[in-house]
């Protein structure tokens, strides 16, 4: 569904992404880790057009993202959850959903309604403003705010960050339910653990490159790996 071919990204004179190759397929979770700073989020934002790759290719569903504008990329069908929420202070959960959201053919995509059984305490606050809900609640609406625009690729960056272990474990419990809907998701995650919980297939990142990738399984007997590269 989505490929990344020898992508070099640079902000500015600064070379971040180093020849980054991947894929993900459809209906998997494909994870991507490693240490902060190695350039995890800019493998995101290069997919989605905030940053614009200098070499390499990276096709979704066959059309080449490189060097075509955000608005466009997102109309082919993929949804970037960002880092820290992102939401809107001075607009409610509904609001919030409501401006995101695209239809699709035949009526059976994401909508309040089924974005309120997802997560049922956001239909409880949908009145409420961005700035009035706990972390928790920022990252159900992040989540759900991506949904409504009915992507078939889900990107998600760390999306458990800053959230107390019981919400985390729900976020990853919902990622999970996304998957068996039929999304195939490129996660990027600093919770290792459950990350190898409910990935398909791994990517180890430093230092701008891809350095390592697997099944979970193999992953987690590779405790130098392991060490060297995720402090774990």
């Amino acid at each position: 569904m989505l490929e990344l071919t020898d992508v070099h990204t640079y902000y500015g004179e600064s070379h971040i992404l180093q020849g980054v190759s991947l894929k993900v397929e459809k209906g998997n979770i494909m994870a991507l880790v490693g240490r902060n700073g190695v350039g995890k989020t800019t493998t995101l934002h290069s997919v989605v057009g905030f940053c614009i790759p200098r070499e390499g290719q990276i096709f979704f569903e066959g059309k080449n993202l490189v060097g075509l504008p955000t608005h466009q990329i997102i109309r082919f069908g993929i949804s970037l959850v960002p880092q820290g929420r992102r939401l809107f202070p001075s607009l409610t959960v509904r609001e919030h959903l409501e401006i995101s959201s695209r239809r699709v053919q035949g009526g059976k995509g994401w909508d309040c309604g089924r974005i309120f059984q997802l997560f049922p305490a956001l239909e409880e606050r949908q009145n409420r403003m961005g700035n009035m809900l706990s972390g928790g609640e920022r990252q159900m609406v992040a989540i759900a705010r991506a949904l409504v625009a009915n992507p078939v690729l889900l990107l998600m960056d760390e999306p458990s960050e800053g959230l107390a272990p019981i919400v985390a474990q729900e976020v990853f419990r919902v990622t999970q339910e996304l998957k068996k809907s039929g999304l195939a998701i490129l996660v990027v995650e600093q919770n290792i653990r459950a990350t190898l919980e409910i990935a398909d297939y791994i990517y180890v990142m430093n230092k701008g490159m891809v350095v390592f990738q697997s099944r979970p399984d193999v992953l987690r007997e590779d405790r130098e790996m392991t060490s060297k590269y995720l402090g774990v």
